[in-house]
């Protein structure tokens, strides 16, 4: 069913009454009555012609027509109209000067008419039944508009269901293949991190044996080497020293993982004594000066924590400037997850204990700052600075595996500030 709406609002449509009556006064008449009601007349003189205005306008909401036409009368127009699958739905009043009883009635409900007026026409009568179809047709438009808004509803409806059914069972996958892939990396870990243990540890004998034959070779027979050969042996003493302290570190690195059982509550301040303790022919070297302010405690992994500070002095230590004695200093602040660079944003109210290690060396430009905890990573040659380029490697997983944080701020010619953010009370439940 079509609906003309053009000239009214969108939720009223232009009701349209077609009269037929092969009289033109009963036509001006009967417009002259419902014109004052805003409907939109249309007019035929003829069965014939109405069925031409049918075939090109069928959005009618009554039809009004005369019964006693010449050729084809009311009620033969109106069974060819009903004829038409889509002009069923148009009701028809027939209009009538006779009353030719019950049978003529029949006639005209069989052939579909809805009702009867009688001539003279009673104009209110006829407002009245007019109204009254022009009210259903209303009804019938809105009932449509609703029935169509639903449809697009329902079409959105299943649109955003199968969409997220396709994103529930794209999420459900990409789990499943993310479990898949984090054990998989959790077995190729595993089988890298005993490797690592076996070849290092396997390494070190063979080694052993090249320094011990090195240093008999430099005892007992210098003289026969000479300087030159000397020299050989100086540089190849080095470079084998320089190969078991990679040895150690990779050990060192194989072995850096955690068991919730070895957290314990520790006090930073001894671990920081006992590293500056251990280090004290190259502080005294190196004319080294250390403030250090107190530190809380923390439940971590005692050796490893300590390891950490060792390798973060010693690095403090080594890239000093030339005739410029050290200055390291190390505080801490305590702050919550929402302070830590918004990293743990699921815990803004969990504690973490953020420790400062500063000194005044040579620095390096920021830029570098992710590259240098990369394993075997080195910003300087061993010329310059010896080392295996793991000791940032090995603070980062080590600070990691406690649940924490660690990063690194430096400038040329100034200095470098390592910054550990640790768990005040270390989760348990957390995978180690």
């Amino acid at each position: 069913m079509k609906f003309t709406t053009e000239n009214t609002s969108a939720s009223k449509p232009l009701v349209s009454i077609l009269i037929v009556d092969d009289k033109e006064e009963n036509l001006f008449s009967i417009e002259a009555i419902l014109e004052k009601d805003g409907y939109n007349i249309v007019k035929a003189d003829s069965g014939k012609m109405a069925l031409k205005i049918l075939l090109k306008q069928f959005d009618f909401s009554l039809i009004l027509m005369d019964v006693q036409m010449p050729e084809l009368n009311g009620f033969e127009t109106a069974t060819l109209i009903y004829q038409r699958e889509r002009l069923k739905h148009i009701p028809i009043i027939f209009i009538t000067a006779n009353d030719h009883g019950e049978e003529s009635l029949f006639k005209g409900y069989r052939t579909g008419g809805v009702d009867y007026l009688y001539k003279p026409i009673n104009p209110d009568l006829l407002r009245v039944k007019v109204a009254v179809f022009a009210d259903l047709y209303n009804k019938r438009y809105q009932l449509i508009v609703q029935e169509e808004k639903l449809i697009i509803a329902n079409k959105k409806l299943e649109i955003e269901i199968e969409e997220k059914r396709i994103s529930e069972e794209k999420v459900t996958l990409l789990n499943i293949q993310l479990i898949e892939n984090i054990t998989q990396l959790k077995a190729i870990n595993e089988d890298l991190e005993r490797f690592a243990y076996v070849a290092s540890h396997d390494l070190q004998e063979p080694l052993r044996k090249i320094m011990l034959f090195a240093d008999r070779l430099s005892e007992k027979y210098a003289a026969i080497l000479g300087t030159q050969g000397s020299e050989y042996l100086t540089r190849m003493i080095k470079a084998t020293d320089r190969m078991q302290q990679l040895i150690k570190n990779i050990l060192a690195f194989s072995r850096a993982t955690t068991n919730i059982d070895d957290f314990e509550k520790t006090d930073i301040n001894a671990i920081i004594e006992a590293v500056i303790s251990d280090l004290e022919i190259s502080i005294e070297e190196k004319r080294a000066t250390f403030h250090v302010s107190p530190m809380p405690s923390l439940y971590v992994i005692p050796t490893q924590i300590k390891q950490v500070f060792q390798n973060l002095i010693i690095n403090a230590l080594k890239f000093s400037r030339e005739n410029v004695p050290p200055v390291i200093t190390i505080h801490s602040d305590i702050v919550t997850g929402r302070d830590v660079t918004e990293r743990d944003v699921e815990n803004y109210k969990k504690q973490y204990c953020k420790i400062y290690i500063q000194d005044n060396g040579i620095g390096f430009e920021q830029k570098y700052a992710d590259q240098v905890f990369m394993i075997f990573k080195r910003l300087h040659t061993h010329d310059k600075f010896e080392g295996t380029g793991i000791g940032l490697s090995i603070c980062k997983k080590i600070v990691e595996k406690h649940n924490g944080y660690i990063e690194v701020e430096s400038k040329p010619d100034v200095g470098t500030t390592f910054i550990i953010i640790l768990p005040m009370m270390n989760d348990r439940k957390e995978n180690s």
